[in-house]
């Protein structure tokens, strides 16, 4: 069997990391794209191998042959790479060079497994496409597929504005076709249309004339689970060092803090509501993309509108966020050179906007009387409630009691997860006895379960704060997709109150779970729709085990240890599905072994008060 290694093009949507070095040469997990390939080639005894050059043709040459000294290349340059496309490439190898045995066929932005060239080469098939199912974030040549034989090839040009993904195939553009296949009417139909009608378009449409001709049968080689990636622009470099960089893989999730649409891991760190929104909301969305993104959104005013009818509350109190994120600097600046009182352990942004704030204890509950006693002490005194990562819960009615008591002092209060507590938002409390030291901030990203819109907001009666607020906002603050959202909700209140009710039931049974196991030590009662578990393990043993789960099981769990006074080991786990949660808990109970068992205990904690 020979190979050919398509390496001619430019690589121009991969720069700038192309711009000094050819995009095969790139590494991932310190190997080059190419070198990895040759690699598993030769472990599958495949030893002439043929590349394709163009763009930076002479860099290619002295690395393989540098490299891989014991090989024989062949090498073929296409003079034309920068104005043709990959048929080009592949008429002219296959032209030139001798057919007298199999051909496997090999894009060169690739980096796969070894199982996936073990299932090319164990295919019974002459002629063998490997695909894969298709999922977000890929692109290019898809195909149909039934009873595992290819039955129509769809190039991108043909992927309208409605085409339809959900049954269709991604082709890892690794082939193995036949002596016979590749002297007969593939060639000849590959270099006719490569230099009488189009050098610019991909060789899979040949492919797709030969399968609608019915002039030879590409049968499917579906993946399962086996890891691979395509490298089409920088971007992609982060999903494949996810995949094949095991090494690194827990430092980059947590450096991303995001976008694990590229990434193939089951999120126990971030929180969202799972029951919310909906397939419906889901699909009026769809339906709506096209006119949302040729469209401006609202201006402020009507944002806030939009978002007092779901709330329903006065619109004059309520300023709509681009995620509640959005109002910390400007908390900052409005509050500068003020005397800070906040949790701790509590959500990292409050920390970073007081640098110079003091703090009272959350380990895990709040002595409502020693706090009282401290407030005299302050000009401003942060609630997130429930606390984050604690789940500490305090009584709505107690905050406002707190803040009547206290007009000369500003309550913030974070309400981000108040929906799955048993406790009353203080928007509701406030509409009817007002109190314009309070400041209200929630972020409805967790509760409506769309953090990737980014949706929050602030609500107070203290109109010097909106003002100031109004100020540092500009006049499109949030996008359309996330205002239609808005608007969307008013019809579905139903079903967002289940979601949170569905939330706590989950809560209560993923608890149980979690304290039966030998690891947990304890499991605290939370009103967030996360718990926080205390483990038998110390911090550098609890950190190992969160990098395992990753590397290993794919699962991304939360480790807080370090919030916390003390030596003890913590985990904040976000409330998801049932089945998602019986994954964590078998990961949890069989895959762990040797954990040793401490008997250190917390210290006694006072209840919320």
């Amino acid at each position: 069997m020979k190979a050919i290694i398509l390496a001619a093009g430019a690589g121009k949507r991969m720069r700038p990391l192309t711009l000094t070095t050819h995009k095969t040469l790139l590494k991932i997990a310190e190997r080059t794209l190419l070198d990895r390939i040759i690699d598993l080639l030769v472990a599958n005894k495949v030893t002439q191998i043929t590349i394709v050059t163009g763009y930076r043709s002479e860099e290619i040459r002295e690395h393989v042959t540098t490299h891989h000294p014991s090989l024989n290349f062949q090498f073929i340059h296409n003079h034309r790479y920068a104005e043709t496309n990959n048929i080009y490439s592949l008429a002219m190898a296959i032209e030139e060079i001798l057919i007298d045995d199999d051909i496997v066929l090999i894009e060169s932005d690739l980096v796969v497994e070894s199982s996936v060239f073990k299932r090319l080469f164990a295919s019974p098939h002459p002629n063998v496409a490997l695909v894969d199912r298709y999922r977000t974030g890929m692109d290019g040549t898809v195909v149909t597929v039934v009873d595992g034989i290819v039955t129509n090839v769809i190039p991108p040009h043909l992927q309208g504005a409605d085409f339809n993904f959900a049954d269709k195939y991604k082709t890892l553009n690794i082939y193995k076709f036949s002596k016979e296949f590749c002297q007969g009417t593939f060639k000849n139909l590959l270099t006719y249309y490569a230099k009488v009608i189009d050098s610019q378009c991909y060789y899979e449409v040949i492919l797709g004339m030969i399968i609608a001709m019915q002039r030879d049968v590409i049968h499917a080689e579906i993946l399962e689970g086996d890891c691979w990636a395509e490298l089409d622009d920088p971007n992609d470099f982060d999903s494949a060092n996810y995949l094949f960089d095991s090494g690194n893989r827990y430092s980059l999730v947590q450096r991303s803090h995001g976008s694990y649409w590229n990434y193939d891991l089951l999120d126990f760190c971030y929180l969202r509501n799972m029951y919310f929104p909906t397939g419906a909301v889901i699909s009026e969305l769809r339906n709506g993309l096209p006119a949302l993104i040729h469209n401006y959104g609202s201006s402020q005013e009507i944002l806030n509108l939009k978002l007092a009818y779901h709330l329903l509350c006065r619109e004059e109190n309520v300023t709509v966020l681009n995620g509640a994120a959005q109002v910390y600097p400007i908390l900052s600046r409005f509050f500068a050179g003020q005397r800070v009182l906040l949790p701790s352990p509590t959500f990292g942004e409050y920390h970073r906007i007081f640098p110079n704030a003091e703090y009272y204890f959350d380990e895990v509950g709040i002595s409502g009387h020693r706090l009282v006693d401290r407030v005299h002490s302050y000009d401003v005194i942060v609630f997130v409630n429930p606390n984050n990562p604690t789940g500490t819960t305090l009584i709505s009615d107690w905050i406002c009691g707190l803040a009547e008591a206290s007009p000369d002092k500003f309550i913030i209060v974070d309400e981000s997860f108040i929906d799955f507590s048993n406790q009353p938002s203080l928007v509701s409390l406030l509409e009817e006895d007002p109190l314009p030291n309070i400041i209200v901030i929630k972020s409805l990203s967790k509760t409506l379960g769309v953090p990737g819109i980014r949706l929050g907001y602030t609500y107070s009666f203290n109109q010097e704060f909106n003002n100031f607020l109004h100020s540092n906002i500009p006049i499109w603050n949030l996008n359309s997709i996330a205002e239609h959202f808005l608007e969307i909700i008013l019809k579905h209140r139903d079903a967002i109150a289940k979601s949170f009710e569905q939330t706590a039931k989950d809560r209560a049974e993923f608890a149980n779970m979690l304290e039966s196991l030998p690891i947990v030590e304890k499991v605290f009662p939370s009103g967030g729709n996360f718990l926080l578990t205390k483990l038998h393990l110390n911090r550098p043993q609890a950190n190992t085990l969160a990098e395992k789960l990753l590397v290993e099981q794919s699962i991304y769990v939360k480790d807080v240890s370090s919030r916390f006074r003390g030596d003890g080991a913590f985990f904040r786990l976000a409330i998801r599905t049932k089945t998602d949660s019986d994954r964590l808990i078998k990961q949890l109970e069989y895959n762990i072994p040797n954990i040793p068992h401490s008997s250190k205990k917390l210290g006694s904690l006072n209840p919320s008060e």
